[in-house]
């Protein structure tokens, strides 16, 4: 390939995934506990067919909601759910009750306690600012929560959810009870990063069309001439 070629399409498949991201941000402007994705510049991380990517780790606005199943955390901490045998993270803490009895997430994966999934039985279960889940008024377990000490290594899993393969330390925060965090999304500088990205996406495709042309001008002369 021509090497001029090559360049252009080497950062138009840059812009092409730093698009898809943005694009991915501004659509979970909304989504309770998301975080935001960024497209790391080195070229050299890129994988086979995945672009690398980092986590931001800033933390969201609070939303109060008044229900005492909702709960939101602050800095690096993340609940765990339970999910076809695995163990994943996640920062939504939109807490329910299945039909039987367990303490899930939105998706109703359950969600973890320090023995292992959660179950109530009572209409009246709450979570406390230390992390304790109460039923009927009573301590039965307590969230397990983990600080994650490589946040370069967290995967997002889809539905909310992220793979996490690093160390995890303790927790030792406090859990805003009767609210949720919201999307740790920039909603202006994404707007911002999503047009300059698409007029720079524009401006090499017309850059490979006129190289062509000028390529193929340069043929039809040798060919007139030879």
């Amino acid at each position: 390939m021509d090497a001029t070629i090559a360049s252009i399409t080497r950062a138009l498949g840059h812009d092409v995934d730093a698009l898809n991201v943005t694009s991915q941000n501004v659509a979970n402007l909304r989504t309770p506990g998301y975080r935001a994705r960024q497209l790391l510049p080195d070229f050299s991380a890129r994988l086979a067919d995945a672009a690398p990517v980092s986590m931001s780790m800033a933390d969201g606005p609070l939303e109060a909601t008044g229900r005492s199943l909702d709960v939101a955390l602050q800095g690096q901490a993340f609940l765990t759910v339970q999910v076809g045998g695995n163990t994943l993270l996640m920062r939504a803490g939109q807490l329910g009750v299945d039909a039987s009895g367990q303490l899930v997430d939105p998706q109703g994966h359950p969600v973890l306690g320090q023995g292992g999934p959660i179950h109530v039985h009572g209409a009246d279960a709450s979570v406390g600012a230390d992390g304790s889940v109460r039923d009927g008024g009573k301590v039965i377990d307590h969230l397990r929560i983990v600080d994650i000490t490589q946040p370069e290594l967290l995967q997002a899993a889809g539905d909310g959810l992220y793979a996490y393969a690093g160390d995890t330390a303790d927790w030792n925060g406090t859990l805003h009870v009767g609210e949720l965090e919201q999307s740790n999304v920039d909603p202006a500088s994404e707007m911002v990063h999503l047009m300059t990205l698409t007029r720079h996406a524009q401006s090499l495709q017309h850059a490979m069309q006129a190289y062509d042309e000028v390529m193929q001008a340069g043929i039809n002369h040798l060919g007139e001439n030879s």
